[in-house]
């Protein structure tokens, strides 16, 4: 899978899955899920051309190991993993998922650390949270020149312009209003 370009929705809640359905985006990301429910979620998103990935830290019944991910590559057949975990992205991309490393930005030292654990893990994309500091978006592009997503915090369509214009490639976001955006 190709990394998504655009908005993404960004799904918390069964209230906003039809929803997310309905847009004209090609891909989805389920957040916070309980393994119960996964299944048939990814299920009826594929039917409706949904390309899916999936948070694999917030799958409540899920453990981040190499039998948790066989499990869900076997059973839930997602498109995608983001995770904040350099193993588990470790594995996503073992088994040819589209590997996408969460990286908060809480200080310098944080910065400092997920720079490292980028490194050592090599992911296809990352998601730079929050997605506001247009200058840590290009810092962190030219440190790593791996396409990058603009998430958390995103409320309005000048913050979605403005991670764009610093060289995001696409914002995740669970605001259904900035769902159609793009």
């Amino acid at each position: 899978m190709d990394v998504p370009k655009g908005v993404i929705p960004a799904i918390r809640s069964m209230k906003n899955f039809d929803r997310a359905l309905e847009t004209k985006h090609e891909t989805i990301i389920f957040l916070e899920t309980r393994l119960g429910q996964l299944k048939s979620m990814v299920d009826y998103a594929k039917r409706a051309n949904k390309k899916v990935l999936i948070h694999f830290d917030l799958i409540q019944g899920l453990k981040a190991d190499e039998y948790g991910m066989e499990f869900l590559i076997h059973e839930i057949k997602p498109d995608g993993i983001l995770s904040t975990r350099a193993n588990v992205i470790s594995l996503a991309k073992k088994h040819k998922l589209l590997a996408i490393q969460r990286m908060f930005l809480l200080d310098s030292l944080a910065l400092d650390h997920n720079l490292k654990l980028i490194e050592r893990s090599r992911p296809d994309c990352i998601e730079v949270l929050p997605g506001l500091m247009p200058s840590m978006i290009e810092q962190i592009y030219e440190n790593t020149k791996l396409p990058l997503i603009a998430g958390g915090l995103i409320t309005t369509e000048e913050d979605v312009r403005n991670a764009l214009d610093a060289g995001a490639i696409a914002i995740s976001t669970s605001k259904k209003d900035l769902w159609d955006l793009l």
